[in-house]
């Protein structure tokens, strides 16, 4: 059994505005909590993908930062991305990132190929989708996850493509299909953005369990962490009551 998780943060230069430092380093303190290695490789503009590696982060960026992102990650590890999901490696797509996941995106100035791991098409709107958000997420069991979003996005998913799970309260997806995120075998995306993680203990270590290949982790203790969650489910409930 796996005593590390090996973690490719792709663009930390480019794709990181919107708490991706603070969802890596969620993903560090819970593994070496419990003893489990850590190491994170950071892979840049021109670099080929490399690995081997059991989880690979994309986060968010600004449009012209995402346009970049994106021919570079078309031209040099796209295929190398698609491979690693295809063998299991856990592939973890947040807001711009989730975007890059899919076959194209409206940045404003362009529309950009995409990664093509995931069969989805995000166009742009005119007004940004804005609010707390509540998910209900049933892969493993009945979860929820808890956050913001603020997006530009509107993501369709494709035939038979599943969603990471259906809003409760917040725009989701596109404002109006009640779906939000996706999720196709190993690869993961989600318009909310940090602390994804901070705010849902529970989905970072479904994460690290999934790229390690372990059906369960040592608990933790999470009262501090529960509150965080809670908090934003309470905000739901005081707008929706």
């Amino acid at each position: 059994m796996a005593s590390e998780l090996r973690v490719c943060w792709l663009y930390p230069d480019l794709l990181s505005i919107n708490g991706d430092r603070g969802n890596l380093t969620i993903l560090r303190r819970r593994c070496e909590w419990r003893g489990i290695g850590f190491r994170l490789e950071h892979v840049g503009l021109g670099e080929r993908l490399g690995g081997p590696f059991d989880l690979v982060y994309l986060g968010g960026g600004q449009d012209v930062e995402q346009r970049r992102a994106a021919a570079d990650l078309v031209a040099t590890k796209a295929d190398d991305l698609g491979r690693a999901a295809a063998a299991g490696t856990v592939v973890l797509g947040v807001i711009g990132g989730f975007q890059l996941l899919g076959r194209s995106v409206d940045t404003g100035a362009a529309v950009v190929e995409g990664a093509g791991l995931v069969d989805v098409t995000t166009a742009r709107g005119e007004e940004r989708l804005i609010g707390v958000t509540v998910v209900d997420v049933g892969h493993a069991g009945p979860q929820v996850l808890a956050g913001y979003e603020n997006h530009a996005g509107r993501t369709t998913l494709g035939p038979g493509v599943e969603p990471l799970g259906r809003v409760r309260a917040g725009p989701g997806n596109d404002g109006h299909s009640g779906l939000e995120g996706v999720r196709c075998e190993t690869v993961i995306g989600t318009y909310l953005r940090g602390p994804l993680l901070l705010a849902n203990a529970w989905f970072a270590d479904e994460l690290i369990a999934l790229a390690l290949g372990r059906t369960a982790l040592e608990p933790l203790d999470d009262g501090l962490e529960d509150e965080v969650h809670r908090s934003f489910v309470r905000r739901v409930a005081a707008v929706t009551s």
